[in-house]
């Protein structure tokens, strides 16, 4: 059964998330230290051949008014570099205040200081997908 991926793509890391095979269900899979696209996009392809990922959520960090800046306009143009590497379906995901609900949701799961920036990006990733993962729920 095909799974999905969420994307949290930062400019030094790349937070990556799993669905379940239901689509039901985010969980973090782990960090990409972007040293380069080229590397980070490799990685992320294996990950989806790995999986058997059919749909890749990219987070969109939209400003708080709801426009596309700088960073949305980063996370655009690395989506399509992946699109030129891959033919799987990459959907785009408003992913504001995402960071901030990994990070509470962390915290509730008593993760020490240390250990929430070290997870951050992936928890991040795997909010941004879960949120989508929500959204097909709603609509069917």
């Amino acid at each position: 059964m095909p799974r999905n991926l969420g994307l949290d793509i930062g400019d030094r890391k790349i937070g990556v998330a799993l669905s379940d095979p239901s689509c039901t269900l985010a969980t973090p899979l782990k960090t990409i230290i972007r040293l380069d696209d080229d590397s980070a996009i490799t990685e992320i392809v294996g990950l989806a051949t790995k999986y058997n990922v059919d749909k890749i959520i990219v987070g969109l960090p939209y400003s708080l008014n709801g426009t596309i800046g700088k960073q949305a306009e980063k996370v655009l143009l690395f989506k399509d570099k992946l699109l030129q590497r891959s033919s799987i379906a990459i959907l785009m995901q408003d992913e504001r205040l995402s960071s901030v609900s990994a990070n509470q949701k962390l915290r509730e799961a008593g993760k020490k200081k240390d250990k929430l920036k070290k997870e951050m990006d992936a928890a991040a990733a795997s909010v941004i997908l879960q949120d989508y993962l929500d959204t097909l729920k709603l609509s069917s």
